[in-house]
């Protein structure tokens, strides 16, 4: 099974979405169209608008307010890619330049800018005050987690425990608040809304372990991004962090420099060091562990094919190649 199969319970939400989203763009401002328009077309697997979807008609809601929601979380998203590219001063995404190489980094800040204050507006319009709640803290977090990167960053004594705050913040977040706000719309009881959260929260985990395992063993055509970007921005991401733990005396001195250092010079010994130790099988069986714990929290759920697929796409965010 893939993603697109993963899309049928909800075929007909999924399009109601992407046509809200490309409305959503519209300004009287044409950079903002263009800019807007690049990074939102560009693809991506939409994961995060696809579990609120799952979610809401999971837990049996039978309105529509699940599409603004949906669009709202994938515009948050989209302004976080946005402003992540100039702070890391990436060049590549989903096998395109990105929008700062692209239109310069003040108009990939500021576009970003907008996106927030757009999928703000929706959110209020959607007139529910734990809504507003619940998107208004998950941008804070997802805000402290790009910070807590930034503190991370060349530090080559960031340990397992600082890099899962950031990933728990930076990445995890946005999927809890998503998910749970699917059960939120259904009126589910707190059990249920604590249990949609916890899927959330553990698939998002998930998801950002495997992307952080596949940036040291997967080639750029597939993973639509340079090899190495972590290691470039000088990122400590677990595969690396494991590796120190356990490699040689010469293997730890050469991964910690490559930290401090930054660049891509060392990519290739540093991915011979990664390959010489358990850092992606174990950085692997950790993401693992996080999807088992988001298919457990299902339980509480009703039995629905929507239910059916939020499991699936647990294993497929572990299962993935890009």
């Amino acid at each position: 099974m893939n993603i697109s199969t993963l899309r049928q319970p909800v075929a007909e939400d999924v399009k109601a979405v992407d046509t809200l989203i490309l409305s959503c763009l519209k300004s009287d401002v044409p950079l903002i169209d263009q800019v807007g328009h690049y990074i939102v077309e560009s693809g991506g697997k939409r994961l995060r608008p696809l579990s609120v979807l799952l979610a809401a008609r999971a837990c049996g809601y039978t309105g529509d307010r699940h599409i603004d929601l949906a669009a709202v979380i994938e515009l948050i998203h989209t302004a976080t890619l946005l402003h992540d590219d100039v702070v890391d001063s990436s060049e590549l995404r989903r096998s395109r330049d990105t929008a700062h190489v692209v239109w310069g980094s003040e108009a990939s800040v500021l576009v970003g800018d907008f996106l927030y204050t757009r999928a703000f507006e929706m959110m209020v319009d959607v007139g529910n005050l734990r809504v507003m709640e619940i998107l208004s803290e998950a941008t804070n977090r997802i805000a402290e987690g790009e910070v807590l990167q930034l503190m991370n960053t060349r530090d080559p004594d960031t340990d397992q425990m600082r890099y899962m705050e950031v990933i728990v913040r930076k990445t995890a977040t946005l999927f809890e608040a998503g998910v749970q706000l699917g059960a939120i719309l259904s009126n589910g009881s707190p059990d249920v809304q604590d249990a949609a959260a916890r899927y959330g929260l553990n698939l998002g985990i998930a998801f950002q372990l495997i992307d952080d395992a596949l940036d040291y063993s997967q080639d750029n055509a597939e993973l639509g991004k340079n090899v190495g970007d972590d290691l470039d921005e000088g990122k400590p991401t677990l595969p690396i962090i494991r590796a120190i733990e356990v490699g040689t005396p010469e293997q730890r001195s050469l991964l910690r420099e490559a930290i401090k250092e930054g660049g891509r010079h060392r990519i290739d010994s540093v991915i011979d060091v990664i390959a010489s130790t358990d850092a992606i099988i174990y950085t692997t069986r950790l993401a693992e562990r996080h999807a088992n714990l988001a298919k457990q929290a299902l339980r509480s759920l009703p039995e629905t094919p929507a239910t059916s697929a939020l499991a699936t796409l647990a294993d497929l965010s572990v299962s993935r190649t890009y």
